[in-house]
């Protein structure tokens, strides 16, 4: 999978630029604040995934414009694509002539992306992390994203009958049909979780491995704020269905659901030890790109598809062998690297630089 031409219009700061990639390493570099983030950004979009930025989409258009305007051309599943992007008052996406949602243009194009926010992996709390496993199974799975938003509606349901209910005892009786919806959505969501960091976890621990020379080890598993066990999907629901309604009593207290896969974490070791509470500062990094390689590995053994790698500012606070290892692990795929300056890469023997400027090439 590779992209062969974007270009971009009214995007942030980048009033129109025009690239055509090489199908190796591409090396954007410039100053800081000169729009190289904004470029992997709008690649990344065409994921169908909201910006890994946080961003709503009024702020990715640029102030002198009522619209962005993006179009990309790429290679997946063996035929060529042309995909387009309008974003003004939502986003609204055009694959091969034919309009799609978000929703319907996930799985069409795979990348992964790695940035200075996604030390929030390791270093925050477990909404990023989890916020990172729904995202990843969304691009393989993208019905998984219209359970996950079932979920949450669903949660949502229950906590204000919750809150309802101390006025209005009657409605007690209905805390079992949204528990039950809980329930059904909670059981695919668990199981597709475990099922992928089965996964992820064999391959970011290789990488992990490489990273470090072999001086290290780490570990990633799932952790359930409440044991929701089962050798199935069927027994995952009656478990947690079952733990809902031994959490009512309290819950009616505090007005919100206290158990589910929305409370769960991703639990990271390094060495056996909290790689949040304990890992340094290259060790964090190191964990958090880890499990972004790790999740390319992943897509290319569900898809049989290299996703194209958007890596932001990944060599900073990196020694040069693990410099030198990411270098040799990505060589066979499309990448995009930002840095601020080209020889940060200097061992790289062949691809492409494309220096960046207010927002232009020049």
């Amino acid at each position: 999978m590779d992209v062969t031409y974007l270009q971009v219009k009214n995007f942030r700061n980048i009033e129109k630029c025009e690239l055509e990639p090489c199908d190796s390493v591409n090396i954007i570099y410039g100053q800081n604040a000169q729009g190289k983030t904004n470029l992997l950004e709008g690649i990344w979009l065409f994921t169908g995934c909201r910006s890994f930025r946080g961003s709503k989409d009024s702020e990715l258009i640029n102030f002198n414009s009522s619209k962005a305007i993006l179009d990309m051309d790429f290679n997946a599943y063996d035929r060529e694509h042309q995909a387009h992007l309008e974003i003004c008052d939502g986003k609204k996406f055009v694959l091969n002539g034919i309009k799609k949602t978000s929703g319907q243009i996930m799985g069409n194009f795979l990348s992964v992306v790695f940035s200075p926010v996604h030390l929030s992996l390791v270093k925050e709390g477990p909404y990023e992390r989890r916020r990172f496993l729904d995202i990843a199974i969304s691009q393989l799975k993208p019905k998984y994203a219209v359970t996950l938003s079932n979920y949450n509606k669903a949660i949502a349901q229950r906590n204000i009958l919750l809150k309802d209910i101390a006025f209005h005892s009657e409605l007690y009786d209905t805390l079992d049909v949204w528990e039950d919806r809980i329930a059904f959505f909670a059981s695919e969501i668990v199981r597709q979780r475990l099922g992928y960091i089965n996964k992820l976890s064999l391959y970011s621990q290789d990488i992990y491995s490489g990273l470090s020379s072999g001086k290290e080890k780490l570990d990633i598993s799932y952790l359930q704020q409440t044991m929701i066990a089962g050798d199935s999907k069927q027994e995952l629901y009656e478990n947690m269905k079952n733990q809902l309604y031994l959490s009512r009593k309290n819950d009616l207290v505090t007005g919100s659901t206290s158990v589910g896969p929305h409370r769960d974490d991703l639990d990271i070791k390094i060495d056996r030890l909290s790689a949040r509470n304990y890992g340094s500062q290259g060790q964090q990094r190191s964990a958090a790109l880890s499990l972004k390689l790790g999740e390319a590995a992943v897509i290319k053994s569900f898809s049989d598809q290299q996703p194209v790698a958007l890596l932001d500012d990944v060599m900073s606070e990196l020694d040069e062998t693990r410099q030198n290892y990411i270098l040799n692990h990505i060589k066979d795929w499309q990448v995009f690297i930002t840095c601020c300056d080209p020889s940060t890469v200097k061992n790289l023997k062949s691809g492409k630089k494309i220096e960046l400027k207010g927002g232009k090439i020049k």
